[in-house]
């Protein structure tokens, strides 16, 4: 049983096809360096799309990947300016290296309903980590708000995070990791179950049992965030009690000096009093 991914990009091929965009399914595989004999295996719902041939057809024949990831959009990005990838705003310090872009809580309704101007996004705060996992890729910073994934992440911690392309939402998200989730009118930090290739949603699930797990369509989110790291302004307080024999064999020491601290008192006040 192919995947909804597969359907979609058989979708792409058959309309090439038959607005003979392409002369034959043959001249498509070889067009994209595939072998004909495995495209027809796709075509015949045998096995399913690679990643690999999805990014080749993206490059060679413009197939529009939010389509074929999430079924938003025209099916081929030259049909509509809404197809395009979506482009994101960085910025590099003066030794032209770039920069984590942080995002507080007062910001992140604006930065999901995307009223923050290009100008505006590099005015927010930005910074740098000693490792060399930032060096590569796109990472931002988000400020954690509510309770929501206590113990986990708590209000007021910062999560810096790295950017999954749409284009592998799909089949790159890792089952139960905590990601920070754009929508269009929110920004949450939750651990992800995708269900992209069984219904095209995603599982939103809370650490804290007092909120419920919920669904959400994956047209409806913007962008995708791995949280690699926590940044908390303290310690937590240990959530484990002492050993109870521990706790037992600590009192007794405790009134053992108590009692050797009453008995040194007494000598004192003896001593004292003989040599009065």
């Amino acid at each position: 049983m192919p995947n909804i991914v597969t359907d979609r990009f058989i979708k792409c091929h058959d309309y090439l096809k038959s607005n003979k965009l392409i002369k034959s399914s043959r001249q498509f595989a070889l067009e994209l360096d595939f072998l004909p004999q495995s495209l027809s295996e796709i075509l015949k719902k045998r096995r399913d799309v690679t990643i690999e041939l999805i990014r080749k057809a993206v490059d060679r024949f413009e197939f529009n990947p939010t389509f074929i990831f999430t079924g938003n959009g025209p099916m081929f990005k030259k049909q509509g300016h809404d197809s395009e990838m979506k482009v994101l705003t960085v910025v590099s310090n003066k030794y032209n290296k770039q920069q984590i872009i942080h995002v507080p809580v007062m910001a992140q309704a604006s930065y999901a309903n995307e009223t923050l101007t290009k100008d505006l996004i590099k005015q927010l705060p930005t910074f740098s980590l000693p490792d060399y996992r930032y060096d590569v890729g796109i990472h931002r910073s988000f400020d954690v708000g509510g309770d929501a994934m206590e113990p986990t992440v708590f209000e007021g911690d910062k999560v810096v995070c790295t950017f999954v392309e749409p284009e592998f939402w799909a089949n790159a998200l890792r089952f139960n990791h905590v990601y920070v989730v754009v929508t269009d009118s929110d920004v949450l930090v939750r651990r992800l179950q995708s269900k992209i290739n069984q219904d095209g949603s995603i599982r939103l699930i809370c650490d804290n049992d007092f909120y419920e797990t919920s669904t959400i369509p994956v047209g409806k989110v913007r962008e995708i965030w791995h949280v690699r790291v926590k940044i908390s302004p303290f310690l937590q307080a240990p959530s484990r009690k002492l050993d109870p024999q521990f706790e037992r064999e600590f009192e007794g020491l405790k009134q053992l000096l108590f009692q050797q601290t009453e008995m040194i008192s007494v000598l004192n006040k003896k001593i004292n009093k003989l040599s009065d």
